[in-house]
């Protein structure tokens, strides 16, 4: 594995499907292609009650395609609670026809009666729930999702830790093992995330030891921002990706 490898793909990709994004799926396409990447994955944020995975879908397969490059599809969505359970509507399916991956974000503090918001987390450990139990529910979280779908990756992973007072610091060297372990065992792919700089060098290693599949990724939701790497590049280097 290269680092140039990496960064000839872009893992994930917004378009005009998610209401915060302003590039078509065909601008995005292009913008890809004018940076020489290979593999684009391009992917919409859903939740239960989405109604326009199949006009996703029918779009994706519409695109022209330039040759040289492979065009795969996933979804975003949040995982809803320490089970694991994702926010995914009803109508996803996997394979032909279907999406290629779901990729698993933590939007919101996975807790154990639902979705906490950063701030509600923030405040529970400031009322005395300790750093290392709020970690071991996100570890629990992310590893019963990652085991609850066929095909998945994971999305900017770690990036709440900082918006509820942690940061990836607070992750013992067992936490990252088992995640990395889980990942590698159900063949789920851990992006190195442009927009939030994470997983940290530390976690990336955790994971190459375990054996995972890594992809990068910018997040763009702009066709400007797409395959346009900095800090992922200073990611892989920490992790000894050169």
């Amino acid at each position: 594995m290269t680092a140039a490898g990496l960064l000839k793909g872009d893992h994930h990709v917004h378009s005009t499907f998610s209401d915060d994004a302003a590039s078509t799926l065909a601008e995005n396409v292009s913008a890809a292609h004018a940076r020489g990447l290979t593999r684009l994955r391009l992917v919409d944020h859903v939740r239960e009650s989405t109604p326009w995975l199949p006009d996703f879908l029918r779009a994706t397969r519409e695109l022209t395609v330039p040759d040289g490059m492979t065009v795969i599809t996933g979804v975003e969505v949040k995982i809803l609670d320490a089970s694991g359970r994702l926010d995914v509507p009803p109508s996803l399916r996997f394979g032909a026809g279907g999406i290629d991956a779901v990729l698993i974000a933590d939007h919101q503090f996975p807790g154990t009666d639902g979705p906490w918001s950063p701030r509600e987390t923030r405040e529970r450990i400031e009322s005395g729930m300790a750093a290392t139990d709020a970690v071991d529910l996100l570890i629990g979280a992310l590893v019963a999702s990652m085991e609850s779908v066929p095909s998945a990756q994971l999305a900017h992973c770690f990036s709440i830790l900082p918006k509820i007072g942690l940061s990836e610091d607070d992750l013992s060297d067992e936490h990252l093992s088992v995640w990395a372990s889980a990942a590698a065992r159900t063949g789920t792919l851990i992006e190195v995330n442009e927009k939030w700089l994470c997983p940290g060098s530390r976690a990336l290693k955790a994971a190459l030891a375990a054996g995972a599949e890594l992809v990068a990724s910018t997040d763009s939701h702009t066709a400007g921002d797409v395959g346009v790497y900095r800090g992922v590049q200073q990611l892989l280097l920490g992790a000894g990706i050169s």
